[in-house]
């Protein structure tokens, strides 16, 4: 006879494992806007969805000496959702890598996003009173308070993080050559 921890334990990883073969793949952007899009077809598919708030070019803006540009949107000063207020799109080498998203905590909740995007995606990778993120090769997801989503393409965001523009200083340079010599 089996025992009832044994019972528990076993429908326990069995609803475990339903849950995550029924998950789907994170998606890659919110809508028809989607991470590795160029900085025109953007543009485009932002026209196109009144949702967003866009306004066109006034809306963009470049980082100087930078291969960076950003694009912020404004869904309340406008026709835009009344589910968002303010979205921006990062680019870097005209490619958009992070989407950020503000809903509007008059008429959304943080606990309502929460339920839907873990029946969808399975449980957070991550999960703390600040955020919760789901993660998998391609794309990072996080829910952040007080009501912010974030897509993130994880390989533009890595090589963000690895590039420099900034050529090292004559000291940094000498540090380095000193350290060398150890």
């Amino acid at each position: 006879m089996i025992s009832l921890k044994k019972k528990i334990a076993f429908l326990t990883i069995l609803t475990a494992g339903f849950v995550f073969l029924n998950a789907e793949s994170l998606p890659h952007g919110y809508k028809n806007i989607m991470l590795g899009m160029s900085l025109d077809e953007t543009k485009d598919n932002l026209v196109k969805d009144p949702d967003f708030g866009y306004h066109g070019d006034r809306d963009v803006s470049l980082v100087p000496n930078s291969s960076k540009t950003l694009i912020e949107t404004d869904a309340e000063r406008g026709l835009g959702s009344n589910f968002l207020t303010r979205c921006w799109f990062q680019f870097t080498f005209d490619e958009l890598y992070i989407i950020t998203i503000n809903v509007n905590p008059e008429k959304m909740d943080y606990y309502s996003i929460f339920t839907k995007l873990t029946e969808k995606y399975g449980q957070p990778t991550s999960f703390s009173p600040q955020a919760a993120t789901w993660k998998d090769d391609e794309v990072t997801m996080s829910l952040e308070k007080p009501l912010t989503l974030k897509y993130i393409d994880n390989k533009l965001f890595e090589q963000t993080q690895n590039y420099s523009n900034i050529q090292e200083s004559p000291v940094e340079i000498t540090r380095e050559m000193f350290l060398d010599e150890l």
